[in-house]
């Protein structure tokens, strides 16, 4: 096997953002427009597609292969979300846990629920016989969580856990079955998100098969999604948001036929939001993708060159969230802006189960 090297660019890479303030990323969203299971099958979703500045059309996500042309290429998340919800106790105290990032292989960060009622050091016991003693505090008030036992985590999650699926599904639902096939896309082979690259759920083997006939490529990274993706922006202005921080690798064979599909005129349309970061994360100055392995908190918002990216599929984002700020600095702020008064007028379904959309600058 060839050796591997591995070529890490700093998380701020590309041109900085500008600093703006978070309230010009709002809008009004109508509660019934959160979509709460998936598109069945889950290439019949809606498809918003813009183009440049003006071009607005509303597709189907089994339309794809019409919209994007021979030489292209789709850049797909294969991480696999994992059962990451954990609801234990503490003594007579519940304490919920969402598993958020790997630390090695016993130990996890942690968003804690009823964190009041946990300290340092104590041991929480969750069910089928799974344990857990609190390490640490962080200053974002999640834990470090030591799990007990030599199995790994990912393992005692299978027995334990239960999908992660958004506040804004799950504070209307309860989890269930159905939610473990549909909160993972057909690409999931990695074990370690605990939240689901999105853009790709809408995917399935004969839009895949109808891709490659129209000589459209795909390629694949690793990006563990963290529960840091739901937290919401509390400053005022972006300067001042602290992005979260992922795990996300790409073989250098497959930067190597990034960078000859953007040379042959080709383009790279990333798959979802995590695709793009990571992307971007790997991207150098003149353009070229590059390995990478480690972590990357990069925040893209308006005035952020970008390097790696030439289009991008995702769902619809949350007011106020750093997904929306990415989708605005793609295409322009008040074009979003304009896009999502389109979506909402004419009943697009919103957020992780919803629909799509696919936005060439």
């Amino acid at each position: 096997m060839a050796e591997r090297h591995w070529h890490e660019v700093p998380a701020s890479a590309g041109t900085q953002s500008s600093k703006m303030r978070v309230d010009l990323f709002d809008f009004e969203l109508p509660q019934e427009l959160i979509a709460l299971r998936p598109a069945v099958p889950r290439d019949s979703a809606r498809m918003l597609v813009a183009r440049g500045g003006s071009e607005l059309r509303d597709s189907r996500v089994r339309d794809l292969p019409d919209l994007l042309e021979p030489g292209d290429v789709l850049v797909f998340n294969d991480t696999r979300v994992i059962p990451a919800q954990l609801e234990g106790r503490r003594g007579e105290a519940r304490i919920g846990a969402t598993l958020h990032k790997r630390l090695d292989l016993r130990r996890w960060q942690a968003f804690i629920r009823n964190a009041k009622r946990l300290r340092e050091g104590d041991r929480i016991a969750f069910p089928a016989d799974v344990a857990a003693i609190a390490e640490a505090r962080h200053a974002d008030g999640s834990f470090t969580l030591a799990f007990e036992g030599e199995e790994p985590v990912e393992v005692l999650l299978e027995h334990a856990g239960r999908m992660p699926l958004p506040p804004y599904i799950a504070g209307k639902r309860e989890t269930d079955e159905r939610d473990r096939d549909d909160y993972q896309t057909m690409f999931a082979r990695e074990d370690g998100a605990v939240a689901a690259p999105t853009a790709a759920l809408h995917f399935t083997p004969d839009l895949m098969q109808d891709l490659a006939e129209h000589g459209i490529a795909t390629e694949t990274l690793t990006l563990h999604v963290g529960a840091g993706t739901f937290l919401p922006v509390k400053a005022d202005d972006t300067e001042a948001h602290v992005m979260h921080s992922e795990w996300g690798r790409i073989e250098q064979m497959t930067a190597d036929r990034l960078n000859r599909v953007r040379e042959g005129g080709g383009r790279v349309i990333a798959v979802g939001t995590t695709s793009m970061r990571l992307l971007e994360s790997a991207a150098a100055e003149d353009r070229t993708i590059h390995a990478f392995e480690g972590d990357t908190d990069i925040f893209i918002t308006p005035g952020y060159a970008f390097r790696a990216v030439d289009g991008l599929m995702t769902n619809f984002h949350l007011p106020k969230s750093t997904l929306f700020m990415l989708v605005s600095a793609l295409m322009g702020r008040e074009r979003m802006q304009a896009l999502y008064a389109h979506a909402i007028a004419e009943r697009y379904r919103f957020y992780s189960y919803g629909d799509s959309s696919l936005l060439i600058p």
